[in-house]
């Protein structure tokens, strides 16, 4: 039994360097995309850390137009274009009637529809669905390394801005009424967002970065009250939810993107019934104590 279990989980990343360098990407993710994606899910931006991911892709297909299948040539570019899409939201917000949901919702269309034709234009099918769905599988020592950069970047500025950031988030009325300024800390987390996609795409593909960053933050919405048991609920999900998606991938050879996504969906359905804050089980359970 114990062997068994051992070829079935620990083997695979004992023997294969690829599947190492795979698990430690996860784990950086994790790190960086959980409270990224909990912040987004606070802040009634969910949807919008969709719209962000979407965003980038004109950006990498034009770094993959000039260079190739390059890591900093595309990462430059996908920066590049979410942060732009990111400013023309905001202005549209600014001068306009439109909400900031809408904008973000607008711009991303266009973003992934001129990056599709980018790829189609330059590439073949191969091109777009590596653009589009990543291999966590294929991560190489570069791409490790931005990933790797990415988390410790974000996990130091989230540290220094966390207190304003989180008040920003739950109360910006009461953060505009002491003079802070809400709007700087909105953009800083913005920059954020766009680094995260940036460094997941390489792995998972810009259509499947954001999974990894919203499903663990809603999920943790379901198991916890507070917000540092959501962060901790939300990064170990992440993690669980790629070190099983590889595992899934390896032994069933299936793509590893989408396993691990899956997964985290997964995840995410059982905890609608039997999580202990949001449940629907746990909250029929107490609603029927309560009557009694």
């Amino acid at each position: 039994m114990t062997l068994a279990l051992y070829d079935l989980v620990v083997s695979p990343f004992v023997e294969f360097g690829f599947m190492r360098r795979a698990l430690i990407a996860c784990l950086a993710l994790a790190l960086s995309s959980g409270p990224i994606g909990l912040f987004l899910v606070m802040r009634r931006m969910s949807l919008m850390g969709d719209a962000m991911s979407h965003a980038v892709l004109p950006g990498a297909a034009a770094g993959f137009m000039v260079a190739g299948l390059s890591l900093p040539a595309m990462s430059l570019g996908g920066f590049v274009a979410g942060v732009t899409v990111a400013v023309l939201a905001g202005l549209a917000t600014r001068f306009t009637s439109l909400k900031e949901d809408a904008s973000f919702a607008a711009f991303y269309l266009l973003s992934l529809s001129m990056g599709v034709l980018m790829v189609s234009r330059s590439g073949n099918n191969v091109d777009l669905m590596h653009l589009l769905f990543g291999s966590v599988l294929a991560v190489d020592d570069a791409a490790l390394m931005l990933v790797a950069g990415v988390c410790s970047v974000t996990l130091v500025t989230l540290a220094l801005i966390y207190r304003p950031l989180l008040l920003e988030s739950l109360d910006p009325v009461f953060l505009r009424s002491v003079g802070s300024r809400g709007g700087l800390w909105h953009t800083v987390f913005l920059l954020l967002v766009v680094l995260n996609l940036v460094a997941g795409f390489q792995a998972l593909g810009t259509l499947m970065a954001v999974g990894l960053m919203m499903l663990p933050a809603i999920t943790a919405r379901l198991w916890a009250a507070n917000v540092g048991a959501m962060l901790a609920v939300a990064c170990g999900v992440a993690f669980a939810s790629g070190a099983g998606g590889l595992l899934l991938s390896y032994h069933l050879e299936l793509p590893s993107g989408p396993s691990i996504i899956l997964l985290a969906g997964l995840v995410y359905l059982v905890s609608l019934v039997v999580a202990p804050v949001g449940g629907a089980l746990p909250r029929y359970i107490r609603a029927r104590h309560r009557q009694l």
